[in-house]
């Protein structure tokens, strides 16, 4: 009997269809999931009809982020915080429907947490009035989301199901409301500071990101005063913080780059280790590639341990697209994942036994050992 500890089992009776010699899933076992709300503000009014005297001070919560959390049973230490820049449902599932990042790493024990960073998603309650104007997006998504050249012209390797028309429907109809200016770079970073030194993540934190999501963790690394953030690894991430003693200018929108002094730049090199993941599709003299190389050598500069991984040159990956670890192929993307946390001792358990069993342990407990 488990008194003390509520415990959710999610048996997964499916097998793995992502390259792992159809092995059974072994089950999710969880110590607790839940959600909370972390930063944000205040604000007031006083706010009165005419004609008569003033009210009450009103007051409003609201620019606070929200971070839903996946504890295991026996976790690692390390907390990965998954990142978007669309929705949390590139997280949860495969472009086809099949297991997403999120299920994966409650597999390994990892401690997950999907964050929505202020006025984006379930943290919409922002602090000042927002508009919401419909845009015609999904032709420009399918390019900037590199599915292929042009408009259903899908790139020949593509790891995406092509033929699945309702695979297409799902993936442009995931999204949220995007706000990429560089206030909300400001605001999401701020936020996101606020919930990495609180500990309500953990002490040894790992973001994983995608697209913007990548900036605005940067710059949540530059802003923390802990020690907390421990790695940051980019999912083609579009935008970059540089420091204010090379010749960057920065930019005025929400892609940057960001400028920021010297000494919180250095954060960056004091983080155990950060990786910038390209796909096979993006070429040495696209912007960003260009921006990910600058700065992990100024990483590197200062001491750091930053790297650009090429998903096809290095890692023989090929049709990855901007979300790749949707890919089809998304099982052999974690696997370079795991060879990063493990190279750099991010792959240990709280208990610290050594004994990574996870079938056996889930077995003792299911049988009431």
């Amino acid at each position: 009997m488990f008194t003390s500890t509520v415990l959710t089992i999610l048996l997964a009776c499916a097998t793995s269809t992502a390259g792992d010699n159809s092995r059974p899933q072994s089950p999710i076992v969880l110590e607790k999931s839940g959600g909370l709300q972390i930063g944000g503000k205040i604000i007031t009014s006083n706010f009165s009809f005419p004609g008569l005297p003033p009210g009450p001070t009103q007051e409003l919560s609201c620019d606070h982020g929200y971070m839903e959390y996946f504890i295991p049973w026996r976790p690692r230490k390390t907390s990965i915080v998954m990142w978007h820049s669309s929705s949390t449902q590139v997280w949860q599932n495969r472009w086809d429907g099949g297991e997403g990042y999120k299920d994966m790493y409650l597999r390994r024990n990892y401690p997950v947490y999907l964050w929505d960073g202020p006025r984006v998603g379930r943290a919409n309650w922002g602090c000042v009035p927002t508009v919401y104007v419909p845009s015609y997006m999904d032709h420009s998504n399918f390019v900037a989301w590199n599915f292929g050249p042009s408009y259903k012209n899908w790139w020949p390797d593509v790891q995406f199901p092509t033929k699945d028309d309702a695979a297409w429907h799902q993936a442009t109809s995931a999204r949220y409301v995007e706000y990429d200016t560089a206030e909300n770079v400001q605001l999401h970073s701020d936020a996101a500071a606020v919930a990495a030194d609180s500990g309500k993540v953990g002490k040894d934190i790992v973001y994983l990101t995608n697209s913007a999501g990548g900036l605005r963790a940067m710059m949540t690394a530059t802003k923390s005063n802990t020690t907390n953030i421990k790695g940051i690894v980019t999912y083609e991430s579009i935008g970059y913080v540089f420091p204010d003693n090379v010749n960057v200018t920065a930019g005025r929108g929400g892609f940057g780059p960001f400028v920021v002094p010297l000494e919180d730049f250095k954060k960056l090199a004091r983080l155990t280790a950060v990786q910038f993941v390209w796909g096979d599709h993006r070429a040495e003299n696209f912007t960003s590639v260009i921006e990910s190389r600058m700065v992990a050598k100024l990483i590197n500069q200062y001491g750091g341990n930053a790297q650009v991984l090429k998903l096809g040159d290095d890692s023989g990956l090929k049709g990855s697209t901007h979300i790749p670890f949707a890919d089809l192929d998304n099982a052999k993307v974690a696997g370079l994942l795991d060879d990063f946390l493990e190279r750099h001792g991010l792959d240990e358990y709280v208990d610290d036994d050594g004994d990574e069993n996870k079938d056996g342990d889930v077995g003792n407990m299911m049988h009431g050992h």
